[in-house]
């Protein structure tokens, strides 16, 4: 069952026009979250909208939009006025032109939807304007109100669905100059740049987004299942940081360590998918123990199931 649609209109490329709906591609909810409470009751904090000045609380009626001009200076925006410059893209993503997906600097880059027919209409239109954007090989750039307000957004095909990603305008990406004007002009040997080359080469790979784990909440999940099962939580020791001393030594170490665990590289073990939750490793704590996560020992001879 697809989630709730973010948005639903037309999608619209010259005279050609279908229904579609937009959902998000990508999701929080598998992430551990943490509310907070109050330590003396052990109850949720609620928050409260309330008057600056007066501390008194306001009905969500009485809460408008303002700008603030200067401190404690502000213009009152009604919800009927800013319906009244709601913009055509409200109700349709109208593809304005096509350009090369190198063209589009990543720091542009928002968050991913995924756009599909909605109904039974327009599936024959939807697939006009998909496959012509396949075809040529472009991302078809468009603009859509998403939260009162409008974005860009760049469509590209993906399987018999687009995919459409938002992108930032101009003035909300910083320019990367007030960061790297003072960054050093270092003469990098050729040597260097050979045991770094043969380090990338040692490794190289594909992007296999199921193969990496979000270490993080693992971590989480881990402490969450101690507590509840009352063991002692005993901090870990960090590894000491080290200073560089001599570069040329530390790519030949590095290189030497990415060698020595290429020969004994195993396939590794495909991880349960992303959709079952990982939140599904918290459930094993009601009436048995929780799974340890330290690494077990290869066994050297096949164990007989105990009853």
């Amino acid at each position: 069952m697809a989630p709730r649609a973010n948005w639903k209109g037309f999608l619209r490329l010259s005279l050609v026009t279908c229904p579609v709906a937009l959902y998000p591609a990508t999701s929080e909810s598998e992430k551990i979250s943490f509310n907070q409470i109050n330590r003396q009751t052990g109850h949720r904090i609620k928050y409260l909208k309330v008057d600056a000045d007066t501390g008194d609380e306001v009905p969500n009626e009485d809460i408008v939009k303002g700008y603030q001009l200067e401190k404690n200076q502000f213009i009152e925006v009604t919800k009927e006025e800013l319906e009244e410059i709601a913009l055509e893209s409200t109700r349709t993503i109208e593809i304005d032109e096509f350009v090369d997906k190198a063209d589009i600097d990543p720091r542009y880059l928002i968050r991913p939807y995924y756009l599909r027919p909605d109904g039974r209409v327009g599936h024959d239109a939807f697939a006009v304007i998909r496959e012509t954007i396949r075809e040529m090989d472009k991302v078809a750039i468009g603009r859509v109100v998403l939260t009162n307000r409008e974005h860009i957004i760049a469509l590209e095909p993906m399987d018999r669905g687009l995919v459409g990603t938002l992108l930032r305008y101009p003035y909300e990406v910083r320019s990367e100059q007030e960061y790297f004007d003072e960054i050093q002009d270092v003469k990098v040997t050729k040597d260097m740049l050979d045991l770094a080359r043969h380090i990338v080469n040692q490794k190289a790979g594909r992007f296999e987004p199921e193969k990496f784990e979000d270490h993080y909440e693992a971590a989480l999940i881990d402490l969450i299942n101690r507590k509840r099962a009352g063991k002692p939580i005993t901090p870990k020791e960090r590894p000491a940081a080290t200073n560089v001393v001599d570069l040329m030594e530390a790519l030949r170490r590095s290189v030497g360590r990415e060698a020595a665990p290429a020969k004994a590289t195993k396939p590794a073990k495909k991880p349960r998918k992303a959709s079952s939750g990982q939140k599904e490793m918290l459930m094993p704590i009601e009436g048995k123990k929780p799974k340890e996560t330290a690494a077990k020992k290869p066994a050297a001879k096949p164990q007989r199931k105990s009853a």
